[in-house]
């Protein structure tokens, strides 16, 4: 197959890697990445494009003329670029624009899931700051706010703090010139599962659960980010949760979309809270979630490459049970200085390789870029992916962590207690 992947992330770069060795065992992939990063350049054909213009990937689609395109990240899904695609023929895993608004928009997604009855945290869409204010008072705290629109995984606070809580809010609106709107929504207690369901419109396959990590230093403490890192299995959650989600969550939204003539396909990642009063939706996306993709990934051995062209046919429904590792999967992620709230760019990376020579690691870029020397550099942001395997979650993360002390990044930073409540048997959900 001749399989073109849209997008620059370590998301891009765990599909790509998965193809990658699907390509080793026997399949005969030919793979491209448009635009990629350096990482992906390894195991794929770049292609220099703006992922969120429809016609320039079409065009590269045609060039090569590709058997599926799977579109990455969630502005170019969201800017149509995977109904450009469809409507010049291609296969396209990845939902139209108007499936993408689940993601696009907070506010749209609460209505979707009130109509599917989807369980969810209560929620008031507010237009100004008196409507925010009104419902922070409702709620009480810990607050939690919610620019509608997307936000690279950084328009959320959960704060105690009402003036907090209100800046951030002030902030999402002005940022859409006021005619903005913001979700306030009460809190969630319990432990947060990430599943993604495969979709073809009709019929839904779950994928592996993960959990991630939001917040930037240990302890989920700090802003958030678009996630510092993520593992799969787990040991700790309740039986019957995955069917319980398709079931209550993914099946009925899938349901709802085909309802309204905007039937989703690709994947609908399913943000949950466990909490006191039973699961409950924290957010829906539209895309394979980073970091949880690079773990969840990692352990799938039904060959990626046929699940996501049965979704962009249709034809899941006849798609064989999927098979996953018995190991276990952790990744850490390596962002730069500054991050989030601001991003250095520049500084030399090295020790990947060493990282990679490593049983069980491997590595997957996001943030980098080559300088007009040909080094390895930090672009900003979240760098680098670094995956571990192991067969429990203590091996996996001392694999993963082994890894991330072979690598140099000056003035990097990454958590130190990925998985470590899962892995030592303390984490706990509300009965």
């Amino acid at each position: 197959m001749k399989i073109l992947v849209v997008g620059p992330g370590a998301r891009e770069h765990a599909i790509v890697h998965a193809l990658a060795a699907e390509a080793k065992s026997g399949e005969a992939h030919e793979i491209h990445a448009a635009p990629g990063n350096p990482g992906i350049a390894a195991e794929a054909t770049l292609h220099p494009v703006d992922a969120e213009d429809g016609a320039a990937v079409v065009a590269i689609a045609r060039e090569i003329d590709a058997d599926l395109v799977v579109v990455g990240p969630e502005a170019p899904l969201v800017a149509g670029v995977g109904d450009a695609l469809r409507e010049a023929g291609f296969p396209v895993f990845g939902p139209g624009a108007e499936a993408a608004r689940l993601e696009g928009s907070k506010a749209f997604a609460k209505e979707v899931m009130a109509a599917a009855g989807v369980p969810t945290a209560m929620a008031h869409v507010c237009t100004d700051l008196d409507e925010v204010g009104a419902a922070l008072d409702a709620f009480g705290a810990p607050y939690v706010v919610k620019d509608d629109g997307l936000a690279a995984g950084k328009g959320v606070v959960v704060t105690e703090d009402r003036d907090v809580a209100l800046e951030h809010a002030r902030a999402a609106l002005d940022a859409r010139g006021g005619a903005g709107q913001v979700v306030v929504e009460e809190y969630l207690d319990g432990p947060e599962v990430s599943l993604f369901c495969v979709c073809d419109g009709r019929s839904v396959v779950p994928l592996a659960p993960a959990q991630d990590f939001k917040r930037i230093f240990d302890g989920d403490e700090g802003p958030n980010t678009g996630g510092m890192g993520a593992y799969s299995p787990l040991p700790w959650a309740p039986a019957g949760l995955v069917d319980e989600v398709v079931s209550r969550v993914a099946r009925p939204t899938v349901d709802e979309m085909a309802r309204r003539g905007t039937p989703f396909s690709g994947v609908l990642y399913c943000g949950l809270a466990l909490t006191s009063r039973g699961m409950r939706v924290v957010e829906f996306n539209a895309r394979f979630g980073d970091p949880e993709t690079q773990a969840v990934l990692a352990r799938l051995v039904t060959p990626l490459s046929r699940v996501m062209l049965a979704a962009a046919r249709g034809e899941l429904a006849d798609l064989e049970s999927l098979h996953w590792r018995d190991e276990a999967a952790v990744t850490v992620v390596v962002a730069s200085a500054g991050y989030p709230a601001s991003s250095r760019k520049g500084d030399p990376i090295t020790g990947i390789e060493e990282a990679e020579a490593l049983a069980g690691v491997h590595v997957l870029q996001a943030g980098t870029a080559l300088s007009e020397d040909d080094v390895l550099v930090a672009a900003g942001g979240r760098v680098l992916s670094v995956v571990g395997l192991g067969g429990d979650l203590r091996e996996a993360r001392e694999r993963a962590y082994e890894g991330v002390g072979r690598i140099s990044l000056p003035g990097s930073q990454h958590r130190t207690d990925i998985a470590a409540k899962a892995a030592a048997g303390t984490l706990t959900v509300p009965a």
